[in-house]
């Protein structure tokens, strides 16, 4: 069964960016599809809520594919830009630059 809303509520969870242990009530739910109201089937990362307030909230459609397609984990800032911008020109094409 579910057990109590207030024993559920008490649960820590530990924040994918900072790293700091929160009440699960005082955490976000990240999902890496994207989509957290489809729920059957997944497991969720938190986030603290100084943590979330940071994010981007824009749509990024194939970002999190595309992320674990180029091994992006664990490397340094000048490996994952240069993996990224390959792995962008690969997907999408050059980048054009606009005019104006």
């Amino acid at each position: 069964m579910w057990g109590s809303r207030w024993t559920r509520e008490k649960k820590s969870v530990d924040c994918i960016a900072c790293g700091d242990a929160v009440r699960r009530s005082a955490a976000r739910e990240y999902d890496k599809e994207g989509n957290r109201w489809e729920r059957n089937g997944k497991t969720f990362e938190h986030l603290c809520k100084a943590c979330h307030r940071e994010l981007c909230h824009q749509p990024r459609d194939e970002l999190e594919g595309l992320l674990v397609e180029m091994d992006a984990d664990h490397v340094e800032q000048d490996e994952f830009l240069a993996r990224y911008e390959t792995a962008i020109r690969d997907r999408y094409g050059p980048l054009e630059e606009r005019e104006g």
